[in-house]
């Protein structure tokens, strides 16, 4: 295997507090996209919204007339497709020129500015608010494979767990708090000065608040994140332009992962259980509203909860892994996961769905934290070409959503259920669990033979 560079053109000390406190600060900026403007106010502003004039759940878009519920999933589906083709390439440049800041900075303005816009829509915008979403959507997705390729620059193997499920909680804190100033606005507007009859005004307001949140404190996590320090020593003179060494940059970084065995079967099992645990988050305030016909104060309280049970989720997985193994907590935490897509088929509003929804925030936080630092001790120890690696793992990801709410978004057009799209997601958690079953017994980095060639410490599964 081709052995993996060090760039030594500035080596960043790894586990100094004010750069790993910094790097989990940008969790606190960038979750409350996913809380406010996926999983909570913008779903149910937009379902108000995305009608016609009978109040139907159908929308015009671009000249095609289909349900509103169906177009936000092919818009959410849409908006990974493209940061899926973009981020490989992107990352390998920002690999080859030493610039993994500069496109964590511009991804994270370009997400927050979209967000803001999101103020200004109404039913005379749709169209635009769409495309805004999409680009909230873009932003927020091409920041988070930079960010992540941090991990393993900023911190020893040892303290992964720890520092991912760290990122996670203080993001669902961060959200939490943003939301229930929100929520202030939303159901308590006289008190800042807002007419209530003007029930479009505080919802609008929340999402500007999110891209301000999201710029201001992303600036912050920024300013504590190592410099970009130009190209690394271990890269050949530029020839040509970025895009051309981008590629070449990334094929480099695919001979090497074709090389490594458990890294791709951990892919595999990651594309597939995350197509399940991607969707549910995506579906479940839709879900709630169209299926159970709950109230709008009802999901959002409800989803403020799931947020608080799920940074116990993130250590508690943390801990379960360092006890049997990132594998074994994973599989477990999956296996939980295909039992609510059960219990989802069959929930009804009251106490089984808030039930369901503790459930769901108490494993949410830890797949998501665990998924992201088994990659972090799979992939080459030391290596510089962190932004490249960590695309894959975005691609993964992104695809894996792509399909997934392409999936709950066609069976529920085509069987008018959404009760069958959740159930469906059930084979997604069972492939995922039977490829994370081959790596069980396995070691996380490469065998003895190839750790001569990479100075890799290795790690039980």
């Amino acid at each position: 295997m081709q052995q993996a560079a060090v760039a030594t053109s500035a080596p960043v000390e790894k586990n100094n507090s004010r750069i790993t406190n910094g790097w989990a600060m940008y969790d606190w900026a960038n979750s409350v996209y996913p809380l406010v403007i996926t999983s909570t106010i913008f779903p149910i502003y937009y379902g108000s919204v995305a009608v016609n004039e009978r109040g139907q759940d159908m929308v015009n878009f671009l000249g095609f007339n289909l349900p509103g519920s169906s177009l936000y999933t092919y818009a959410i589906s849409a908006s990974f497709l493209i940061i899926a083709g973009l981020s490989p390439i992107l990352t390998a440049i920002a690999d080859f020129s030493g610039r993994k800041k500069l496109f964590l900075r511009f991804f994270c303005f370009l997400g927050a500015a979209s967000c803001a816009g999101l103020f200004f829509f109404t039913k005379e915008t749709f169209g635009l608010s769409v495309l805004l979403l999409m680009s909230a959507t873009i932003g927020w997705a091409g920041s988070i494979v930079f960010y992540n390729s941090y991990l393993p620059l900023i911190a020893t193997e040892d303290q992964y767990d720890r520092l991912s499920a760290k990122g996670f909680s203080l993001g669902y804190v961060g959200s939490v708090i943003l939301l229930v100033l929100s929520l202030v606005i939303v159901l308590k507007p006289d008190l800042v000065g807002i007419d209530p009859a003007n029930k479009a005004l505080p919802p609008r307001i929340s999402f500007l608040f999110t891209g301000l949140w999201w710029a201001i404190f992303g600036q912050f996590a920024l300013s504590r994140l190592p410099a970009d320090t130009g190209r690394p020593d271990h890269m050949p003179a530029a020839q040509g332009n970025f895009l051309l060494n981008g590629f070449h940059e990334l094929s480099n970084v695919w001979q090497q992962i074709k090389q490594l065995p458990m890294l791709k079967r951990f892919l595999l099992a990651y594309f597939t259980y995350n197509m399940g645990v991607q969707t549910v988050m995506y579906v479940a305030t839709v879900f709630g509203d169209k299926v159970l016909k709950l109230e709008s104060q009802a999901l959002i309280i409800t989803i403020l909860l799931l947020q608080v049970v799920a940074i116990l989720g993130a250590y508690l997985f943390a801990r379960l892994s360092e006890a049997i193994g990132n594998t074994r907590a994973l599989s477990w935490s999956v296996a939980v996961w295909a039992l609510i897509c059960v219990a989802g088929y069959f929930v009804q509003a009251g106490w089984s769905f808030y039930a369901l929804a503790s459930v769901i925030g108490l494993t949410m936080g830890g797949v998501q934290s665990l998924s992201r630092s088994t990659y972090s001790k799979i992939i080459p120890e030391n290596t510089p070409d962190t932004a490249s690696y960590f695309s894959f793992f975005d691609v993964t990801e992104k695809l894996s959503i792509v399909i997934g709410t392409a999936v709950f978004g066609i069976i529920s057009q085509i069987t008018g259920d959404m009760r069958n799209s959740i159930l469906a997601l059930i084979v997604f958690f069972i492939l995922g669990l039977i490829f994370l079953f081959r790596m069980r017994g396995q070691n996380l980095r490469p065998d003895a033979a190839t750790a001569e060639e990479t100075p890799i410490r290795q790690a039980a599964l």
